[in-house]
């Protein structure tokens, strides 16, 4: 990530961006002192009116957008990518709804999570405290300025965002738009604060802040959250891939299974929650893949098949090794038959990246076991990998979905953005 040959005015530069950054950490450690000790009230007043502000301001996001938009159509973006990076005023209606509802949402800070009794006659318990300063590293979705604006504010934290080069207008107007209302609020802006410089080495150097933040959240490709990994300084929560599976079970109602897997893989396929591999019981393959294939060929799916699949399906691509272990985020499709409920575990326990994971089942004993068997951050029982999502889970929205099981694990809300700290009643105790 780091340039290997620099000028002595590339050095200036770099010592610019070093300076500059170091100011922002300061800036955003005192700002996250002042959130600590805000009123449920206050934060929840800021998140409505930043809700407000994000509808009133939407022609302008908009028109930042179409800049951002004619980048990355002339970089020859994906598809995938680009649908990402769009706001229309739907999307950003979504977006402003979804911090209205984590203003709704119950505050965790100060909340007492147990308490406990000890012979001395201590009463010790644990309270919910946020982490302080949460730098956020992504790529292309501008939503994830607001919603992880949102959830920090709500939650008590300071935020640094580092967007990509491909989102910067849409992200700097998103910034301005909510630093607008902490002004208007008598609240520190740089409660909220995005790094506007789009040189690689502004990354390095806010992986350096360890005394400044507290948290790394990346989100983006596998090779953005491994560079991230390997320079930072500071803990990182992460996930590398979002590899999901859908086992259809013996017995499974068909039509059901259809329509779950149509929408896990076509809903939004260039997405961390979307379908990769479809496992599907040797007991209903003959009947059910040749069902599906219709309305996956009709969406453009293209499907790669294991050779018992191939034998159902003739025409269909042959799947390799590594396909098994891939995150397309495209209209692509690994599909393997299996032999029975264990094989599928077994499969998902190898390939899987611990991300979410679905069966298709009219057995209650084998949902039970797929529930409790299967180690990934989100297990569902008949219905698409899709809502493995903050928002649908009722998280008002999510600063990133945890593939790691330290502090957090699947889609991250806010309690996942505070940590606990113990607090002890005493009554003139002294240790012996």
């Amino acid at each position: 990530m780091r340039l290997l040959c620099m000028t002595e005015k590339g050095t200036e530069r770099m010592a610019d961006i070093r300076s500059q950054l170091t100011e922002m950490g300061r800036l955003a450690r005192q700002a996250s002192i002042v959130l600590a000790g805000l009123s449920t009230e206050v934060k929840n007043k800021a998140l409505v009116a930043m809700a407000d502000a994000l509808v009133e301001n939407q022609a302008l996001i908009i028109r930042e957008n179409e800049r951002d938009l004619g980048k990355a159509r002339e970089l020859g973006l994906s598809p995938a990518m680009i649908d990402r990076l769009t706001l229309n005023e739907a999307a950003i209606g979504g977006i402003a709804r979804g911090l209205a509802e984590v203003a709704a949402l119950p505050d965790p800070v100060g909340k007492v999570a147990s308490m406990w009794k000890r012979p001395n006659g201590l009463v010790v318990g644990r309270m919910r405290i946020p982490l302080g300063v949460i730098g956020i590293i992504y790529e292309s979705r501008p939503n994830v300025t607001a919603d992880a604006a949102a959830l920090c504010l709500k939650s008590g934290n300071a935020i640094i965002l580092r967007g990509g080069s491909e989102a910067i207008h849409s992200n700097l107007v998103i910034v301005r738009v909510l630093q607008g209302v902490l002004r208007d609020l008598s609240l520190p802006e740089t409660a909220i604060q995005i790094v506007a410089i789009t040189d690689r080495e502004a990354v390095y150097e806010m992986l350096q802040l360890e005394e400044s933040i507290d948290v790394i959240i990346p989100r983006g490709g596998e090779d953005l959250i491994r560079a991230v990994v390997r320079d930072s300084r500071i803990p990182v929560i992460k996930h590398y891939k979002g590899v999901c599976h859908v086992f259809v079970d013996e017995g499974a109602d068909l039509d059901m299974a259809v329509r779950i897997c149509v929408n896990a893989k076509t809903q939004r396929p260039g997405v961390c929650n979307a379908m990769e591999t479809l496992l599907v019981h040797e007991a209903v393959a003959g009947e059910f893949l040749p069902v599906v294939a219709g309305p996956f060929r009709k969406a453009g799916v293209v499907l790669r098949g294991c050779e018992r699949t191939r034998a159902i399906l003739p025409d269909v691509e042959t799947a390799t090794e590594e396909d098994w272990y891939r995150e397309y985020l495209d209209l692509i499709l690994a599909v393997r038959v299996v032999r029975d409920l264990d094989e599928a575990i077994a499969h998902i326990g190898r390939y899987g990246s611990l991300h979410t994971e679905a069966i298709v089942t009219e057995s209650y004993k084998r949902a039970q076991r797929f529930l409790a068997e299967v180690n990934s951050s989100v297990v569902l029982v008949n219905a698409s990998t899709r809502f493995s999502d903050g928002f649908e889970l009722g998280l008002g929205a999510e600063i990133g979905i945890s593939t790691t099981k330290l502090h957090a694990f699947g889609p991250m809300g806010l309690e996942e953005l505070t940590t606990t700290k113990f607090i002890i009643y005493g009554n003139g105790q002294v240790r012996i």
